[in-house]
């Protein structure tokens, strides 16, 4: 392989890698839950702060980290719907109002599936975990998540 056939083949390689959005990661933020028994748990998660990267969300991904996660400010308090287009992952959902409470959860979600999940009620953000993630450390509505998106 001549040089310039070497140089075109890694332009093709790499430009094939940049078209690839699912390999990409953000930056992680710190995130708490507080439940109300007082119990605290931790979290790094991506925050989804524009309409790319919440479509794109948590697609494609193949695993997660037990304590991070993916949170998608929708900038406005509205009702929202979520799914599950493209994700291999099973997630539970947690959607959280203005203030921070968790309003709803949405457990062990499928995956690949395109059945929408409503909000229930008018929310700012959707918290995704792991599925299971909710149950085994005691998560429920009512709790307090922390993180700067939220006033009190």
């Amino acid at each position: 392989m001549t040089g310039r056939a070497r140089s075109v083949a890694l332009g093709l390689a790499l430009a094939v890698l940049a078209a690839v959005p699912a390999l990409a990661q953000q930056a992680l933020e710190s995130l708490a839950i507080v439940t109300q028994g007082g119990q605290r748990q931790s979290f790094q998660v991506e925050v989804a702060r524009n309409d790319a990267d919440r479509a794109q969300g948590l697609m494609y991904r193949r695993s997660m980290p037990a304590n991070q996660g993916m949170l998608f400010d929708f900038g406005r308090v509205q009702p929202v719907s979520m799914w599950m287009q493209n994700t291999y992952l099973p997630l539970d959902m947690l959607f959280i109002r203005p203030d921070g409470t968790i309003a709803r959860i949405a457990a062990n979600t499928e995956p690949l599936s395109t059945r929408t999940i409503p909000s229930g009620e008018p929310v700012l953000a959707v918290l995704e975990l792991n599925a299971g993630t909710a149950a085994r450390l005691g998560i429920r509505a009512g709790d307090r998540v922390e993180h700067p998106l939220f006033r009190r």
